[in-house]
């Protein structure tokens, strides 16, 4: 039986970067919602984890989060794209 607080296997030394896996998110959730927010934390998240990458794991989650965010404002740049030609926005309240 384990005493509490002794060694296990989750406490071993690799643990992946939590910033890491904040730009993986902030990228996923990106591409749904908050997309001009969401996009440009995960870059920022992704390149700092990926400076940190030496330290610890998580280097290809923190480039997938980078691409994710350009992927996010892009998508959000090609809306408003859209939405600009479109007759720009309008807002419909009642009536």
């Amino acid at each position: 039986m384990a005493s509490y607080g002794g060694s296990s296997a989750a406490s071993s030394g690799s643990r992946t970067n939590g910033l890491a896996i904040a730009s993986l998110c902030c990228g996923i959730i990106g591409l749904f919602f908050l997309n001009i927010i969401l996009g440009p934390l995960a870059i920022v998240f992704g390149a700092v984890a990926r400076r940190q990458a030496s330290v610890r794991n998580g280097a290809g989650m923190a480039k997938a989060g980078i691409i994710l965010g350009i992927v996010d404002v892009v998508l959000w740049l090609i809306l408003l794209a859209v939405a600009s030609s479109n007759g720009g926005f309008s807002w419909y309240v009642g009536g």
